[in-house]
């Protein structure tokens, strides 16, 4: 039983930290409890993003509808996230310092599906699902050398801006956020925000904990417009029912 535990303990530390822990009883070691609580929140992340895009996914199914969904920003989105866990996972880095973008990438890449469905036609769905696959393959499977995907990314950050804020600028020209997900969105700052420290801690991988710096920022402005536009798609058409279009009314009142 002992074995087994110490196996299990092994999953969240390395021999070090555990011989600290639970030989020398040494339970305050800073940097044992700075890796265990990155570990214990590197795979708590993971855990989160089974489910981080499904009420998007299942609200988009319930309502038969990506209206308000910028397909060029779900793109953008995939490419990046597509990036990131190949780069990750070619460079031999943790799991659990990466492996919800694999989640993540399998969630976004249904979404285009869906949008690309609901907004244009099954055949280009299907045919954007083929390709998808088959350069996650090639990018994974062993055709494309480390030195091209970190200079892929390198590309992450502005691409990752553009996608959100392209999105951004829709809920702003649209005057509300349409079919986004507020628990989506809400679980994806959260996310980025701790992969920061996640990042710090298990990878030292500058590029990586700019990344999440700026995906953190880019979460946070969709955040903010959801609580800006709250309940504006609940309000009766006809009745100057956006923000923006009663400021809009208002000044050419004025």
């Amino acid at each position: 039983m002992t074995d087994y535990a110490k196996k299990f303990m092994l999953l969240l530390m390395n021999e070090k930290c555990y011989d600290n822990y639970f030989v020398d009883f040494d339970l305050l070691n800073v940097d044992c409890s700075k890796a265990l609580l990155s570990k214990g929140l590197g795979l708590g992340i993971i855990a989160g993003s089974v489910l981080v895009k499904v009420p998007q996914i299942t609200k988009i199914l319930a309502n038969k509808s990506a209206k308000g969904i910028n397909l060029f920003s779900v793109c953008l989105d995939l490419f990046a996230i597509t990036i990131h866990m190949s780069y990750s996972f070619v460079s031999g880095f943790p799991f659990s310092s990466w492996g919800d973008t694999s989640f993540l990438a399998l969630q976004t890449a249904i979404i285009a599906f869906l949008v690309l469905m609901y907004n244009n036609s099954l055949v280009k769905a299907i045919a954007f699902s083929v390709v998808y696959f088959a350069v996650t393959y090639a990018l994974m499977g062993g055709p494309t050398p480390l030195e091209y995907l970190l200079i892929a990314q390198g590309f992450n950050i502005p691409i990752l801006l553009l996608g959100k804020l392209s999105q951004a600028y829709t809920n702003y020209r649209n005057g509300s956020t349409g079919q986004l997900s507020a628990v989506t969105c809400f679980m994806l700052l959260a996310g980025s925000l701790a992969r920061i420290f996640t990042s710090i801690q298990e990878t030292g991988d500058q590029m990586m904990i700019i990344t999440y710096g700026f995906s953190s920022f880019a979460n946070a402005v969709i955040v903010l417009q959801l609580l800006y536009y709250w309940g504006e798609d609940t309000k009766p058409r006809g009745l100057g029912t956006s923000k923006k279009a009663t400021k809009a009314k208002a000044k050419k009142s004025d």
